[in-house]
């Protein structure tokens, strides 16, 4: 791990991690919290300051990996569903863990797609769109249909379940979708393998060309203060790409695979993965001998490149997909579908909430 003046300090979690000191007061300081997703160990993660101490908090999800954030609005992309929350106000009152929750996400609705490999997510407009990374095109949500695909690169001839090119980040800029990446330019299923090392492509959707080639498995396009920048995770960096010569340029190393992406302010959160010895991780660069590896999440200053602070998860945690900043909150929480208290809970029409009291109980007949 790159050298840094604090210690770490060790949270205790199920799930363990370390964090240096800095990361929590960074996180404070900001007003922020930040969602996480590992599809791996099949968590959610909030990373939360509290009392100086980073508090980790994990939901249970089947291989979470995409998430999506709008306004009020916040989306998962698990196993075979895509799940949506709302924020709720009232519900926040009662749904802490004596922490204070200053903000809550109560499940709304579920939308079962099938395991079509969901990876990044984005809000345009009302409609929410993903990558479709399986049938190797960009989709929304149907009421009839498992999905409908919405765009597709232009060397890929047909839609089939067959993970030909491994589209799987995409980027907004102006709000809509301007920007997306793919490990490879094949139209064969899982035609993009033996060329993963360096045949990465970033493309500009309106126009289906590509903006930079020759990438090693590029991730989380980002246009961010005028900037495009990048994953390229293939080689463990961050970095920024010029649109006109599509030259891509590392900012910053990380040691890790990384991928998951956001920004607040002048920092860049960005996920890190140890990434497993495998067929397919072997021949990047990251995964050359002596290269360190670590799962977690790290902050970097944009202007230098270096490194503010990061959490680092123990083995049960190997793998990070998304990284999301929850902006003006601290204590988030997430109510699912199964959670007792959900079982108790009622939104009306007219923005109220009812409750049932708890000496009531709920009673089936």
């Amino acid at each position: 791990m790159p050298n840094h003046e604090e210690s770490a300090e060790t949270s205790g979690n199920q799930l363990g991690s370390v964090h240096t000191a800095s990361f929590p007061a960074l996180l404070q300081q900001l007003g922020i919290a930040l969602a996480v997703t590992t599809y791996q160990a099949g968590k959610l993660v909030l990373l939360r300051s509290a009392f100086g101490h980073l508090n980790t908090h994990f939901c249970g999800f089947p291989k979470p990996m995409g998430l999506a954030l709008r306004g009020p609005r916040l989306a998962v992309g698990t196993r075979n569903s895509v799940v949506e929350f709302h924020e709720n106000e009232a519900a926040a009152g009662f749904a802490g863990t004596g922490r204070g929750c200053d903000r809550c996400y109560v499940q709304r609705l579920s939308h079962v797609t099938g395991n079509i490999q969901i990876h990044e997510m984005e809000w345009v407009g009302e409609e929410l769109w993903f990558v479709n990374t399986l049938f190797s095109c960009l989709s929304v949500r149907s009421s009839v249909h498992s999905f409908e695909p919405r765009w597709q690169p232009s060397f890929i001839s047909a839609l089939a379940p067959e993970d030909r090119c491994h589209l799987n980040g995409l980027g907004l800029r102006d709000g809509e979708i301007r920007y997306v990446t793919a490990l490879g330019c094949a139209d064969t299923a899982g035609g993009w393998r033996p060329g993963k090392k360096d045949g990465g492509v970033l493309l500009e959707v309106s126009s289906g060309e590509a903006v930079a080639t020759g990438l090693s498995m590029p991730h989380s396009p980002r246009w961010y203060r005028d900037r495009l920048w990048l994953l390229e995770s293939g080689s463990g960096t961050l970095g920024v790409v010029d649109i006109v010569s599509g030259h891509y340029e590392a900012v910053t190393g990380l040691p890790g695979f990384t991928r998951g992406l956001d920004f607040f302010g002048g920092v860049a959160f960005v996920g890190l993965s140890q990434v497993r010895e495998s067929a397919l991780f072997s021949g990047i660069p990251i995964t050359e001998p002596g290269r360190e590896r670590i799962c977690g999440v790290a902050a970097v200053d944009l202007e230098t490149g270096g490194l503010l602070g990061w959490v680092k998860f123990d083995d049960g945690v190997q793998e990070i997909f998304a990284v999301r900043v929850l902006a003006g909150c601290q204590q988030p929480e997430v109510l699912q579908e199964d959670e007792a208290v959900v079982d108790g809970v009622f939104i009306l029409p007219d923005g109220d909430l009812r409750r049932v009291p708890a000496e009531y109980g709920l009673r089936h007949t």
